[in-house]
Formats: C-alpha cells, sequence, structure tokens
C-alpha cells in the first residue's frame, strides 16, 4: 500500500485524528481557497464554459473515484443509442498511456483503436462494451466534443466525471453518491474526498445514489432523505434517482466460461472502494485470498503468476488482466438497473 492508499483510508473515517489528519486539513484549506475562486468566476459569469452544438450530459461526483460513474455512463450511452442518436463519451483518459493532451479516438462506435493499456482501463470498457457510441479520451474535454461532434457527426455528449471540470457547458449535471460511504468524513482533498464544498449542490440537476448491495433498502431511504434535505422547493420534480448495482455472474476473461459457486477463489481488484465488490462474492465462494492494489494499478505478470488456482476480479480490472493472457482469472459481471428515462434527455 502507498501514501495514497493510506490517505484513501483516512477520507471515510469519520473519527480521524492524529497529527498527519491535521496536515491534510491544513492542506485543505487552500485546495478550499482554490476550489471556491474557480467556481465563483463561473458563478458570475467572469470565466464563461464553452458550448458545442450537440446536448451535453455529465456524469460527475463530489468525491474521489470508486463511486460507480463508468456503469451510469454505459446506461446513457445506451439509452441513446437506441433512440437513434449518435452519442459520444468524452473521458480525460486516466490511466492511459496515451498523450492526454491530444484527442484520441478510442472507439467510432464500430471500430476499436487501442487496447486497455493505451486507452485507460474505464473509456476501454466503455468501448467494447457499447454499441454505437463513440469514445474519446483529451484533458481538454471542450475540444474533444468539438470534435466528436463536427467530425464525428454525435449528436449527445456524455462527459465523464465531468462535474468539476466548468470548461465545457453542459445541458445537464448530473451526480453520484455511494449509498453506503455517502461524503466520508466530509472534509475537502487531501483531508477527505470532497473535491469542492457542498454549496455544489446548488449546480446539479439530479442527485445519484448508486447503491452497490444485494440489499437495496438503506439506499432507497438515503435517496428519500436527500430528496427531503437538498431539494424540498423542488416543485414536484424527482431530482434524487436510485441506481442499483448488483452481481450478475463470474466469468473467464479469455474462454467467457462461467464460474461455478462454492469454489476456492483469490479476489484481485485495483480500484477506488473495493469493499463492496468482496462482499459481493464472500457469500458464494471459498476465499482464499484479497489482493488488493492502488487504483489504476498498472498489472505486470508477476503480479499473477505465482497465485494457484483462479482470480475473480471487476471488470474495469479485466481489461487490463486480459492482456496477460492467464486462463486462471475471472471477472464478476455486474447488472446496473438505472431509472435512464428519469433524467429527461
Amino acid at each position: 500500500m502507498n501514501l495514497k492508499t493510506e490517505i484513501t483510508k483516512i477520507h471515510y473515517d469519520r473519527n480521524a485524528r492524529g497529527s498527519f489528519f491535521n496536515l491534510l486539513k491544513f492542506c485543505s484549506i487552500f485546495y478550499g481557497i482554490g476550489s471556491r475562486i474557480k467556481n465563483y468566476l463561473y458563478d458570475k459569469k467572469i470565466l464563461k464554459p464553452k458550448k458545442v452544438n450537440a446536448f451535453v450530459v455529465s456524469v460527475g461526483n463530489f468525491t474521489t473515484g470508486g463511486v460507480g460513474k463508468t456503469p451510469v455512463v454505459a446506461e446513457i450511452a445506451k439509452y441513446y443509442v437506441s433512440k437513434g442518436e449518435k452519442p459520444a463519451i468524452i473521458s480525460r483518459g486516466y490511466g492511459g498511456k496515451l498523450n492526454n493532451k491530444d484527442i484520441h479516438v478510442i472507439s467510432d462506435g464500430v471500430n476499436l483503436y487501442y487496447k486497455a493499456d493505451m486507452a485507460g482501463d474505464e473509456p476501454y470498457w466503455l468501448a467494447v462494451n457499447i454499441d454505437g457510441c463513440a469514445v474519446l479520451t483529451c484533458s481538454n474535454r471542450y475540444k474533444a466534443a468539438k470534435y466528436a461532434v463536427e467530425n464525428m457527426c454525435c449528436t449527445k455528449i456524455i462527459l465523464d466525471d465531468g462535474f468539476q471540470h466548468r470548461k465545457l457547458y453542459r445541458d445537464l449535471d448530473l451526480v453520484l453518491a455511494d449509498s453506503e460511504k455517502m461524503f466520508g468524513n466530509e472534509n475537502l482533498l487531501p483531508a477527505g474526498p470532497l473535491r469542492e464544498g457542498m454549496e455544489g449542490f446548488d449546480r446539479l440537476d439530479k442527485l445519484v445514489i448508486v447503491s452497490k448491495n444485494k440489499d437495496h433498502s438503506k439506499a432507497e431511504k438515503m435517496a428519500r432523505i436527500m430528496e427531503k434535505k437538498f431539494f424540498k422547493n423542488s416543485k414536484g420534480e424527482k431530482r434524487v434517482l436510485l441506481c442499483k448495482t448488483e452481481p450478475d455472474y463470474v466469468y473467464n476473461i479469455i474462454t467467457g466460461e462461467h464460474l461455478e459457486k462454492g469454489e476456492e477463489v483469490t479476489l484481485m481488484s485495483a480500484i477506488g472502494q473495493p469493499e463492496q465488490f468482496y462482499k459481493f462474492l464472500e457469500s458464494d465462494y471459498i476465499i482464499k485470498d484479497k489482493i488488493t492494489f492502488d487504483d489504476h494499478h498498472k498489472y505486470k505478470l508477476s503480479d499473477v503468476e505465482n497465485i494457484k488456482g483462479n482470480i475473480i476480479t471487476t471488470e474495469k480490472d479485466a481489461v487490463k488482466l486480459a492482456l496477460l493472457n492467464k486462463n486462471n482469472i475471472y471477472a464478476l459481471k455486474l447488472k446496473t438497473i438505472f431509472p435512464v428515462e428519469d433524467i429527461e434527455v
């Protein structure tokens, strides 16, 4: 575990104490000043976001990674495709080897142009799992969106992880929150997971509570509470939606063969918040070991070659592990239930 992982533990510890935490809180003062200045400049229209000739939906969150944006982005893109639109997903391409200052077309909706190590795990997963949707990466999201509209005839733009990226104008802002962790210790970075203060609620159009569980009753209750707390004057419009993410089946990432329940396995992940992934599998398999790497870890053969028996990982990790061509690696397939029609697209 590196320093980043240890700091992440602090982010979700409401009882965090000590000199290191106090140092992080001191640093949060300067982060907060920078965040508030940026938002003030945009709110007062001193800085103005640039527009593209397409409807833009941003899917983001208040906190750092692991909330579950990628499945929601995928569901929105599939919805647009089903309506005869040509959507494009714009991602920063974090974790990939491509120079993200340039525009890279990972997929044009039909053809795939890069592997996971180059594109980044999330853009690659989106590209291979959504037919008819373009996926582009670039740190300048406006430039990439403009390219998608003007050169690829895309009619809808989905901005992946875009809530704090205010340079591109969006018509709809969706913000996600994990039903279990919510806003962690409610401190700004680096002392907590918040990317900005809760005044950001004034900008969002819909809050999406993501329930990564088999029992969604707690998340349903949380959605009702958040609706009353933050959107009591919404004039009857439903502002809080529930996204249910559930385990479906486990499959071999090379052959596609399903893995029967009851097998002895090693669990492996390199995602922002892996705890729920492990919980999904604990009742169905005999867990020999759990191996957790840092988020966006670049897998090497040495990470897996000495593990005896079968490995189960996430689909996000699977796109990178598939490059190692090992036949004992399986991925957990999740199903996402999200009322995409309620975002009024």
